[in-house]
């Protein structure tokens, strides 16, 4: 007696996706990529920098809140620790920029284990309220601390010479630098995403009572997800100082962790591009408005009722409803 079910036909759904929706995605980041590559010949470098650096930051809360369904009102933390962390490194200790860089990382990876030890232990608006307490703690701490220099900041952080060999003070070449971080930091998302921890943080974000009666310790799973968030808000955050040469307590304010909550609902919560689209589409209309007249927040804010009113599903997460079958 022969067995055929290994053989049976996929069916012309599965085909169709395999055959059109893959190579139409490598097709659409090889696009994006080219974009990226000749994008400062074309644009002001630094907008673009501040562009990626953002997306990357919104990108890294896009994992914990549409991946793993946890709001944190409190990501500013780690994004602005890191700033200051790398910005007092390389200015005051001397490192180079990519050790100063990976101190500010680490630096928000442990403010992620501290406060994800903490804020775990509650759920929905409760975690959202704790998380926003710890980082007005940092932000207290930043504001009285003497390395931070108070409301003045950090100032005047030498972009350095990236592995003895880059010198980052030429605008191409701090560009490209911040193109490879944060290109660094999507694959660590994408991978994070379709990997099996993956699929078990989107369970959880389902059902979470089911997936702890499935024997997944969702706990370590959350937590996980919150340091992996933090680390990631942190290369941001230390990458941000150095392109900028500075660290000031607007990194660290409760006001950045609305803007990357508002960043991330534009463009598409649970989104792999999403928070990318949603982040050009804040610092582009802070950086045009800014030379105008008009309110900006109350600009954006009515960009923002907009947006949920029409594309509920934010930007991104409406053209993969409608053309991609809710493909992120």
């Amino acid at each position: 007696m022969t067995l055929h079910s290994h053989s049976a036909p996929a069916g012309p759904g599965a085909a169709s996706v395999q055959a059109s929706g893959l190579p139409l995605a490598r097709i659409g980041g090889i696009v994006a990529l080219a974009v990226l590559i000749a994008a400062p010949f074309i644009l002001y470098p630094v907008f673009l920098m501040k562009v990626l650096c953002f997306a990357l930051f919104a990108c890294a809360f896009n994992l914990l809140i549409g991946f793993g369904g946890l709001l944190s009102f409190g990501h500013a933390a780690f994004f602005g620790s890191a700033a200051y962390v790398t910005a007092h490194t390389v200015k005051m200790w001397g490192v180079p920029p990519e050790l100063g860089i990976l101190l500010g990382t680490a630096c928000a990876a442990g403010f992620g284990v501290l406060f994800g030890l903490v804020a775990i232990q509650r759920q929905g608006i409760y975690f959202a309220m704790i998380t926003l307490a710890l980082s007005q703690m940092v932000f207290f701490i930043a504001l009285q601390v003497p390395f931070t220099h108070g409301e003045d900041g950090i100032q005047a952080v030498p972009r350095g010479v990236l592995f003895g060999l880059f010198d980052l003070s030429q605008p191409l070449t701090m560009y490209y630098t911040v193109l490879a971080i944060f290109l660094f930091g999507f694959a660590v998302i994408w991978r994070t995403v379709h990997s099996p921890f993956g699929q078990v943080l989107k369970a959880i974000r389902e059902n979470e009572p089911r997936a702890i009666s499935l024997g997944y310790r969702t706990d370590r799973y959350k937590l996980m997800a919150f340091v992996l968030s933090a680390a990631l808000t942190g290369l941001a955050g230390g990458t941000k100082a150095i392109v900028f040469q500075l660290a000031t307590l607007t990194d660290v304010t409760w006001q950045m962790s609305g803007e990357v909550v508002l960043m991330t609902l534009l463009g598409g919560m649970g989104t792999l591009t999403g928070p990318v689209i949603g982040a050009a589409l804040v610092v582009t209309l802070e950086n045009y408005l800014a030379a105008t007249n008009l309110p900006v927040p109350v600009v954006i804010g009515a960009i923002f009722v907009v947006c949920v009113l029409l594309f509920r599903r934010g930007i991104a997460g409406e053209i993969l409803a409608r053309f991609g079958k809710g493909r992120p």
